[in-house]
């Protein structure tokens, strides 16, 4: 066991050209990064690993998954190469007992683990596994998932959910540069009040909020948040990465855990 407990992080992840574009977002990430202790190894929630079934990457080399279209080809020749972990995989899985786990060798890095990735550890030399969302289960189940992950934090295992609070791409108007429509400002501010209070409740019924149904049109970029937020202990510092609406209905949102 290490002596120093890593920290968890929720990203706004937000548009895959920050990985490649110097923005207040990646620079803010950037920045995160340098503050930070290099991990044993992460573990890491992204809003596009939305399947059937908890399942975890498991494989020495993950590959780099380019899961969009029509961007510039910089972004497409992005390789992150940090290697996986199947011990790392085997771990994770055992602490989710006796939630089944598939153990998966054919995903790899979607970019809402790499954009963030490339740069929070840029050097890439740090062993990472991705954890699916099961899209089947209630938003009760990911945060009690999210809390049993706890131990791996004093392992030396940083866990880190990638997504958005606030993410409908359907209404998204990318001349809002900077700006949020009111009801996805407002839905951001209720999370951000619920997750400085540590309110698992309003955290996990998002949908009851004023604004949830348009803010979380569906749950895939939200539910990373609850990973992050279960992992933190009673009286844990909180740190505000970044903030921030773009495109009218994207909250850029990022936070540090410990």
């Amino acid at each position: 066991m290490t002596s120093v407990t890593a920290p968890a992080y929720f990203f706004g992840h937000g548009n895959p050209m920050n990985a490649i574009e110097r923005t207040r977002y990646s620079q803010a990430w950037r920045e995160a990064g340098e503050r930070l202790d290099p991990p044993l190894g992460v573990v890491v929630v992204s809003a596009h690993w939305y399947r059937e079934g908890v399942a975890v990457t498991a494989m020495e080399r993950p590959r780099t998954i380019h899961d969009f279209y029509g961007f510039p080809p910089e972004l497409y020749a992005v390789r992150y190469q940090a290697p996986g972990s199947p011990a790392l995989a085997r771990r994770v899985a055992a602490l989710l007992a006796p939630v089944p786990v598939m153990l998966d060798a054919a995903w790899g890095f979607d970019h809402g683990t790499w954009s963030v990735l490339v740069h929070l550890l840029p050097h890439a030399g740090v062993p990472v596994v991705q954890l699916a969302i099961d899209a089947t289960q209630p938003a009760s189940f990911h945060w009690d998932v999210g809390a049993a992950l706890m131990p791996l934090r004093d392992e030396g295992i940083a866990v880190i959910g990638s997504g958005n609070i606030v993410h409908n791409l359907r209404l998204a108007d990318f001349g809002m540069a900077g700006e949020g429509y009111d009801w996805a400002v407002r839905f951001d501010e209720r999370l951000r009040a619920a997750i400085d209070a540590g309110d698992r409740d309003a955290m996990v019924a998002y949908d009851r909020h004023a604004g949830g149904a348009l803010a979380v049109p569906t749950p895939d970029h939200y539910l990373p948040l609850l990973y992050a937020a279960a992992l933190r202990r009673s009286g844990e510092q909180l740190t505000t990465l970044v903030d921030g609406m773009e495109a009218g209905s994207l909250s850029m949102r990022s936070i540090r855990v410990g």
